[in-house]
């Protein structure tokens, strides 16, 4: 495999196209490069098989090469593709995104998430005349455009003017928020969020199996409802990024499981079982300000794609939206994700370090925490842990779940789980060095290599 990254890396800078695949992501025993998947599991160009919780960067949330899906995805290949005109798949796809969608009156289509929700900056910009965007600090990514990376440590290349334009407060803390805006009064375009990741935005929620969020009495009150609130009493624009929440939490996005409506909306990553397509959605009013049927109303160039409408990736959309809906798919990724926390928090117990590993949030998406033997969070014992998966024939290097994802993948995640907690536990009783033969994976976000 050694060869395969030397190559990997003398053709691309950083030995993949996407931060989240890269050498320092994973330990030193996974896979260098892949060559197939099928349904759950992936298999390397030796024709190793691994069972796959990445499930390309969470994009693929029925399985890999998904037959009919293909299929839907062929016949519009042969149709064209890429036509001169707007195409009929094109219309179709708009038209199911803002029937399923509550808050999508017009729908733009790209081919990634950064296009989308550096459109969607820029439309809130010019609806509003205002110049500031405000995010949470503790949610990961939005886009690879100035306007978020100027906001982290990988700044370079990034005009401070650029980034001195994005505010950051804590989510879950709508002090923060209210902070900001007295601190920039009438100058805040938009408030871009994910609607959860990790936590969600209720702090005392029981995530109980019997009542709903969009029906719980306290509902209204949560995080998602006062900066909505927030925004509509300063004029801004209210906006949720649902590249990961999108088609996970709700198939008709977690602003329904919420019950909250943005102005603007951003989708991606699951929407195609891992074809290139992204949204941007919103109310008609905003979305408009990019229409060219308006005579006298000054140009606002929202955003143009060559491929954004690929016919092919827009018949996977609807083909993949029929499949969840046939097969329940969101009911799918709630009960395995709920069976498999239990499992894993009921292992770590048994074997008494439930306060050093534990898996927790939300079951359509959970997490695992890893700490060391003082309960810190440690890098080096999720690296112990990743490493140890794949030596039981387990890629996790978090948790994406797909509609491949049944009972046999289940039980074969549950016996690499109790191989690789047993040697976690070694690892805490004694040193971790002793046991962990990899680099320990890094942050994508750090100032130096």
């Amino acid at each position: 495999m050694n060869s395969f990254k030397e190559r990997l890396h003398h053709v691309i800078p950083g030995g993949a196209h996407t931060y989240s695949r890269g050498d320092d992501q994973f330990p030193s025993n996974a896979p260098t490069i892949l060559e197939s998947g099928e349904g759950a599991w992936v298999k390397d160009p030796n024709g190793k098989k691994y069972l796959d919780y990445g499930m390309g960067l969470r994009s693929v949330n029925i399985g890999y090469g998904n037959k009919e899906i293909a299929d839907a995805c062929y016949a519009e290949i042969m149709k064209g593709n890429n036509l001169t005109r707007a195409s009929i798949v094109e219309l179709e796809a708009a038209e199911l995104l803002a029937a399923m969608i509550p808050s999508v009156d017009m729908v733009k289509f790209a081919k990634h998430g950064s296009t989308v929700t550096t459109a969607a900056m820029k439309l809130a910009r010019a609806y509003t005349g205002r110049k500031y965007i405000c995010i949470p600090a503790e949610q990961p990514f939005f886009s690879f455009d100035d306007w978020f990376i100027g906001s982290t440590v990988m700044n370079k290349g990034v005009p401070e003017e650029h980034a001195s334009l994005t505010l950051k407060f804590n989510y879950n803390n709508i002090n923060s928020l209210k902070t900001l805006f007295e601190n920039y009064p009438n100058q805040i375009a938009a408030v871009m969020l994910e609607p959860a990741s990790t936590v969600g935005p209720c702090n005392d929620c029981t995530h109980s199996d019997t009542l709903k969020c969009v029906d719980c009495p306290k509902n209204k009150d949560n995080f998602l409802h006062q900066v909505k609130n927030l925004c509509k009493e300063h004029g801004t624009v209210f906006i949720l990024d649902e590249m990961i929440t999108g088609f996970r939490w709700h198939l008709h996005g977690a602003q329904t499981y919420y019950g909250v409506e943005p102005d603007l909306t951003t989708f991606g990553k699951a929407m195609a079982n891992g074809f290139a397509v992204a949204a941007l959605g919103g109310k008609r009013e905003i979305m408009e300000l990019g229409s060219i049927l308006n005579n006298g109303q000054e140009r606002l160039f929202l955003t143009s794609t060559t491929h954004g409408a690929e016919m092919s990736a827009l018949g996977a959309f609807i083909k993949t939206v029929e499949i969840m809906k046939r097969e329940n798919v969101v009911d799918h990724f709630w009960t395995y994700g709920k069976a498999l926390i239990n499992f894993t928090n009921d292992e770590a117990r048994k074997i008494g370090i439930e306060n050093q590993f534990s898996m927790l949030g939300f079951p359509c998406s959970p997490n695992y925490i890893t700490k060391d033997k003082d309960e810190t969070i440690s890098l080096a014992f999720r690296t112990l842990f990743a490493q140890e998966m794949i030596n039981n024939g387990v890629m996790m290097p978090y948790l994406a779940f797909s509609y491949a994802h049944q009972h046999e993948e289940l039980e074969f995640t549950k016996h690499a789980i109790i191989e690789s907690l047993a040697v976690y536990k070694k690892a805490l009783e004694g040193n971790i060095n002793d046991y962990l033969h990899s680099p320990i994976i890094k942050p994508v976000f750090r100032k130096y290599n």
